[in-house]
């Protein structure tokens, strides 16, 4: 049954609420002087437009002390703290500011959820402590949470980001607390807390996430089961908007994000479609019922005027199949068969379009199924219909032609260097193709010495200048004569733009370290491109810098992780499979081995011992010697190189399990007696730990 179904937990919270209320609050009761607000006061670009109509300006926090410095009598400041919070330092120099100005006014209006991590934080987090925060580094909150942590600090925003990125900076000594941003995502914050839980037992994890935004988030969850279209309301860059809409998409066929009334009146309705609508905490009331009339007004009118779209989409579908094409129009279609001397191309119509090896392109010896697959979309100008026939032949480099010239032109007045290819030698010089257009190049302008063989430059790519245009006669004119500096900074360009082009997610490079950062090592991969290793791709085991594993002028072997071509960004590994301990390790070792150990760590249950790099076990303080002894520090010590047996291996938790007291048992006894023991004077023992000990001990 159609309908429309609003989520009982939409729109403002309560510290949204409080928030929005307390400034129309300062608005309306004539509140003296200016208003500002650390940012939006909350992420609906409509309640924020109506602010800054009624005078109130959003500032961000390094405005602060000038706005400080203008309050005075007859010029008064008040300023609002939004719901996000902010970073400690800026509100405490508000307080402190506004107790010396009785003229500068602050209006905390932080919720009260938010409130309580920082106060979490403040409390629970020390130099010797990691805090884990889940959520977005950039957002407000969670720097202002992160403005009240004493100690080392990470934020993650998925358990693969928490396992791979920050867990190899934590180690097993470290006491750690675990934070969740309030409007995070409760199925994802629920699989890192079970993670961390199991790896560090000692860890203190606070449920943070706003319970308002837990119900929201649920039930948002079941009206997208219920429901064929979804629309999610709220600023688009709202987190807890965003985290509404991905629930809604996991579940949901349709969901529309949508700002504000206008945006969802083209959302598409059909007669018995049941839509569903929840909003993020930005959200006021009014937009939701706006939303809810739309909605309402669209099934209706869809169930009214069904019939007659109908009837309208049959015919159009019936005129589509017939219609025709005339000779001079740009088509656009799907390649259905390629040979190698010609595409064919549905079109969509009753004719199917040809072109032919010459119309593709004027560049001699290319291979038409490596340039174009079946499937690809191909636009080209139609120039000569034939309904008899039903074929329509058609030259994409006609149309190529005609759309490149511009950039031609541009060139030319520009001066800018354009890369384009030599294809044929004729009289007086030679033929490029720039960008799909002819140009003649005269033999004075080639890179042939005088009187040399022309023939040796087809095929050739380089960067040409235009240096003459006839526009009337649709005629180029370039040089590859180009001075040197000029020359190599567009085959530099030209290599950048090849590399991007040619880059993929798992290829490998081999690269040179060009700086060292605290966070990772920046390596050159060629053309001029740069990627980043970040410190934890650097190696298997935990590194306070780079620098401890790679240095400048290095060449190194990386490979892709992830890129960004808008951006250009490049993530880059380092660490492989075949360089991680464990994997050395287990290939190289096994149960019953004697091994050379260092002792890298001591702890009060034992001694931790490198078996190799990156590959640590564990001796037992009952596997330290042959008979008992109190501390492990009586018998080893950090940087000891001791032989042990490796007496275990548990594979699916990647421990081992070590013993010097095996090697001692299994010596003659002769040699046992001569073995050093460090034996823990009696009254150390207590008297029932003697009488508890087993035969096997002693």
């Amino acid at each position: 049954m159609s309908g429309v179904e609003v989520a009982k937990y939409s729109g403002f919270c309560f510290g949204v609420s409080r928030a929005v209320k307390s400034v129309y609050e300062l608005i309306h009761g004539g509140a003296a002087g200016s208003i500002y607000t650390l940012g939006d006061i909350i992420h609906n670009p409509t309640v924020v437009s109506d602010l800054e109509a009624a005078g109130v300006r959003s500032v961000t926090p390094d405005a602060l002390p000038s706005i400080c410095d203008g309050a005075r009598e007859g010029a008064e400041v008040t300023v609002v703290i939004r719901t996000h919070g902010v970073e400690r330092g800026y509100s405490e120099m508000l307080a402190r500011r506004s107790a010396e100005n009785p003229y500068l006014h602050v209006l905390d209006c932080t919720c009260p959820f938010v409130a309580k991590i920082h106060d979490i934080v403040d409390k629970n987090s020390a130099e010797g402590t990691v805090t884990l925060i889940f959520g977005d580094e950039d957002h407000p909150e969670v720097r202002g949470i992160k403005s009240c942590v004493s100690g080392r600090a990470y934020c993650f925003t998925d358990k693969k980001q928490l396992e791979e990125q920050i867990v190899p900076l934590i180690s097993p000594e470290d006491d750690v607390i675990m934070v969740s941003q309030t409007t995070q995502n409760l199925t994802e914050w629920k699989n890192c807390q079970n993670f961390i839980g199991k790896l560090y037992t000692r860890a203190k994890i606070f449920d943070t996430i706003c319970s308002v935004t837990e119900k929201r988030q649920n039930e948002t969850q079941q009206l997208a089961r219920r429901v064929d279209v979804m629309v999610v309301l709220g600023g688009k860059n709202s987190s807890n908007t965003n985290k509404l809409y991905s629930i809604s998409r996991e579940v949901c066929p349709e969901v529309y994000l949508a700002e504000n009334a206008d945006e969802c009146r083209s959302i598409p309705i059909g007669k018995h479609s049941k839509v569903g609508i929840t909003a993020g905490a930005s959200t006021p009331d009014s937009i939701i019922e706006e939303v809810k009339t739309i909605m309402s007004e669209q099934i209706k009118d869809t169930v009214e005027n069904g019939q007659n779209e109908a009837e309208e989409s049959f015919e159009k579908l019936l005129d589509e199949t017939f219609k025709t094409l005339n000779t001079g129009d740009v088509v656009t279609g799907t390649i259905t068969q390629i040979s190698n001397t010609e595409i064919k191309v549905d079109l969509g119509t009753k004719v199917t379009g040809i072109l032919s090896y010459d119309d593709v392109t004027d560049e001699p010896g290319v291979k038409l199924d490596e340039v174009f697959k079946v499937g690809d979309q191909v636009t080209a100008y139609a120039v000569r219909v034939s309904d008899v026939d039903g074929v329509a032949t058609l030259s994409k480099r006609k149309y190529d032609a005609k759309n490149n010239w511009q950039t031609i032109v541009d060139a030319y007045e520009s001066g800018e260097y354009i890369e384009g290819k030599f294809v044929e030698a004729v009289r007086g010089g030679a033929i490029c193709i720039i960008k799909g257009v002819r140009a003649f190049v005269p033999a004075s302008h080639t890179t042939v010495p005088e009187g040399g063989d022309m023939n040796e430059i087809i095929g050739k790519k380089m960067p040409f200048k235009i240096i003459e245009v006839d526009t009337g006669r649709r005629r180029v004119k370039a040089s590859a004569r180009i001075p040197a500096r000029a020359a190599a900074r567009a085959e530099r360009k030209a290599a950048e733009s090849k590399f991007w082009d040619e880059i993929e997610e798992g290829k490998e490079y081999e690269g040179v370290v060009r700086s060292i950062q605290s966070y990772g090592a920046f390596v050159e991969l060629g053309a001029g491109v740069d990627g980043m290793v970040h410190t934890t791709e650097l190696s298997w085991k935990h590194i306070g810098n780079p620098s401890e594993v790679v240095s400048v002028g290095d060449k190194i072997k990386v490979f892709v992780k992830s890129f960004d071509r808008e951006k250009k960004r490049i993530s880059l590994g380092y660490k492989t499979e075949a360089t991680n301990p464990w994997t050395l390790f287990t290939s190289n070792y096994k149960v019953g081995d004697v091994v050379p150990v260092k002792i890298v760590s001591i702890m009060p249950f034992g001694a931790f011992a490198e078996v190799l790099p990156g590959a640590d076990g564990l001796i037992h303080i009952s596997q330290l010697a042959a008979k008992r002894v109190a501390k492990p520090d009586d018998v080893v010590k950090v940087g000891d190189t001791v032989d042990v047996k490796i007496t275990d291996i548990d594979y699916d938790k990647k421990k081992i399990s070590l013993s010097i007291r095996a090697l001692i048992e299994e010596m003659p006894e002769e040699e046992q007696e001569e073995a050093p023991v460090e034996e823990a004077p009696a009254e150390e023992v207590p008297a029932e730990e003697k009488a508890e000990e087993a035969p096997a001990e002693e």
